[in-house]
């Protein structure tokens, strides 16, 4: 039986990447990071996947066929998240495609790769 192992983010600059999700995310490298390529894990007692992070010189997607949803508990949450994401670096995208009540707020990291911050409160 396979099992996901790992979502792994092409990005433009490790360390960087490295600083942006350990902070978003609460978690840390799994071994010494390498300069083009890192393993993140959730916090010691924390669960949930790895994020792997690898170099890469591939142009990021306007619109991505893959992405990270981060889950908020409710949409106060949401705001304040997104407000603390900004504060590390993240980016608000100008996203076309939103519907009309959206529960998911797309942001961009320093990269540049998109994710989207979802109220997980709404029915």
């Amino acid at each position: 039986m396979l099992k996901i192992g790992s979502v792994v983010l092409g990005v433009g600059d490790v360390p960087r990447a490295t600083a942006f999700w350990t902070e978003a995310l609460g978690y840390v490298p799994r071994d010494e990071p390498e300069d083009d390529w890192v393993v993140l894990v959730p916090a010691q007692g924390a669960t949930g996947p790895q994020l792997s992070l690898g170099l890469s010189e591939t142009p990021v997607q306007d619109y991505p066929r893959v992405h990270l949803d981060l889950y908020a508990g409710d949409a106060a949450d949401q705001a304040a998240e997104v407000e603390r994401l900004v504060s590390l670096g993240a980016q608000r995208v100008d996203w076309d495609r939103y519907p009309d009540d959206p529960d998911f707020v797309v942001l961009a990291d320093p990269d540049g790769n998109r994710f989207c911050v979802i109220d997980t409160g709404r029915e």
